[in-house]
C-alpha cells in the first residue's frame, strides 16, 4: 500500500489555527477600539432561545471578529493590500487624496437636506419669528467639497445642496463659508476643521452679524499624536497630527455651563485629550445645550447658535463678540424643549451645520 506523502504545510496551518484558537480563549476581551471609536462586541448571551433563534450565532460572529488576536494589524494589512496591491481607489468608502483621508459622501440625499431645512424652519416659526430679525445660516462644506472631484472620486451635488437650503431658509441671511476654507483647514485624519485655521471664518461670521472680534490669539499645542475617525476606518499607518487650542485674554476668562447644571468650567477640557475623541477638548464635546458667558463684554449682546460638532471649536472664538452664547444641538435635545433653555428676544441667531449632517439628517430631533 502506497503511503500518503507527509504534508508539512498542512501541519503548519493546523498548528497556526490551534494557536490562534487557544489565544482567543485565553486573552482578555478588549472593551473599546480607540482607533475606530466604538465599543467592541462582548461575548453573547448563551441561552436556548438565543441558539434556536440564531441570534447567538450572529452575535458570536461579531464577537469573534472584534476580539480576534492582532485585529488592528490584520485590518492594516488588508487596507494596505487593497490600496497598494490591488489598486483600489478606496477601502470601504475611505480614500486618500493629497495626504488627506476622507469618506466618500455620495450621492446627495435631497429628501434628507429638505427635511433638515424644514426642521430648522419649524424652529424659526416656533421660537424666533417676531422676536428678532437678525437670523443667519451657514453651511460648512466637508472635505469632499475640496478633494473628491479633483481626485476622481464621486462627489455629491454641493451646489444643489446649497440651493435647497437657501430656498427653504429664506427667513435667514445666508453666509457663504466656501471661499474661506481649503483642505489644509481640516484635520488629515478626521472630519473636523482645525480651530487654529478658522479665525478668519469666525471674523467673517461675527462681522456679518454686526459684531467684531479682536482676532489676536496665542496658539497652544495640547496634543502631538491625534488620529481622527478616518484613521480608524482607513486602518492605514498615517502619522499623528497636532491639536492646538487658541487663547486670548477674553477666551481664557469665558465661563461654560453645560445643560441645566450649575457647574462652571473653561472653554477647553484638557482631560478629553486622552479620551476616545480628543476633539472633545473644545467645550467638553457635544451636549444638548451649552452656555458660554463672556464677563469682559462691554455690552449685552447674545447669540443663539444652532450647530453640530463643528461649532464646538468655533463658538469659543465667536464668544469674544458676545456677552453670552447659547449653543443648541438638536441631535441631543427634543425641539419642544428648546424654549426652556434659549432666549431669542433681541438675540442674534445662527444656524450652522455641516454638509455631512444635512445629507444624513435623521438625528436632528
Amino acid at each position: 500500500m502506497k503511503k500518503r506523502p507527509f504534508a508539512p504545510g498542512l501541519l503548519l496551518v493546523a498548528g497556526a489555527w490551534l494557536f490562534l484558537s487557544v489565544f482567543c480563549w485565553l486573552k482578555p476581551d478588549g472593551e473599546i477600539s480607540f482607533s475606530e471609536r466604538r465599543k467592541l462586541a462582548e461575548f453573547p448571551e448563551l441561552s436556548r432561545r438565543s441558539i434556536l433563534s440564531g441570534k447567538f450565532a450572529s452575535d458570536f460572529e461579531a464577537y469573534s471578529l472584534d476580539q480576534f488576536p492582532a485585529r488592528d494589524s490584520f485590518r492594516t494589512l488588508q487596507s494596505l493590500s487593497a490600496f497598494y496591491l490591488f489598486g483600489q481607489m478606496d477601502n470601504h468608502g475611505i480614500y486618500l487624496q493629497e495626504g488627506f483621508a476622507a469618506e466618500i459622501e455620495y450621492p446627495l440625499d435631497r429628501s434628507s437636506v429638505e427635511a433638515a431645512a424644514e426642521k430648522l424652519k419649524s424652529l424659526y416659526e416656533r421660537y424666533i419669528r417676531g422676536k428678532t430679525d437678525r437670523v443667519y445660516f451657514s453651511v460648512i462644506p466637508d472635505k469632499n467639497y475640496y478633494l473628491a472631484e479633483e481626485g476622481g472620486y464621486p462627489a455629491m451635488d454641493y451646489p444643489e445642496l446649497f440651493s435647497i437650503m437657501k430656498g427653504k431658509m429664506d427667513f435667514a441671511e445666508y453666509l457663504d463659508l466656501t471661499g474661506f476654507l481649503s483642505p489644509e483647514d481640516y484635520y488629515r485624519t478626521d472630519t473636523h476643521w482645525r480651530q487654529e485655521k478658522i479665525s478668519d471664518v469666525a471674523s467673517f461670521l461675527a462681522g456679518s452679524m454686526g459684531t467684531a472680534l479682536p482676532g489676536e490669539y496665542r496658539a497652544e499645542k495640547v496634543r502631538e499624536d491625534f488620529r481622527g475617525v478616518y484613521y480608524g476606518q482607513a486602518a492605514l499607518p498615517m502619522e499623528g497630527e497636532k491639536i492646538f487650542i487658541l487663547h486670548s485674554s477674553i477666551i481664557d476668562r469665558c465661563e461654560v455651563c453645560r445643560g441645566d447644571t450649575e457647574k462652571i468650567s473653561g472653554v477647553y477640557d484638557l482631560d478629553k485629550l486622552e479620551g476616545r475623541d480628543p476633539y472633545e477638548v473644545y467645550l467638553s464635546g457635544a451636549a444638548p445645550v451649552i452656555r458660554i458667558a463672556n464677563p469682559l463684554c462691554g455690552k449685552e449682546r447674545r447669540l443663539v447658535l444652532f450647530g453640530d460638532s463643528f461649532a464646538s471649536s468655533l463658538a469659543p472664538l465667536l464668544a469674544e463678540g458676545y456677552s453670552e452664547i447659547t449653543l443648541v444641538d438638536i441631535r441631543y435635545i427634543d425641539s419642544s424643549l428648546i424654549g426652556d433653555y434659549a432666549d431669542f428676544q433681541d438675540a442674534d441667531v445662527l444656524f450652522l451645520y455641516s454638509t455631512l449632517l444635512l445629507n444624513s439628517s435623521e438625528s436632528m430631533r
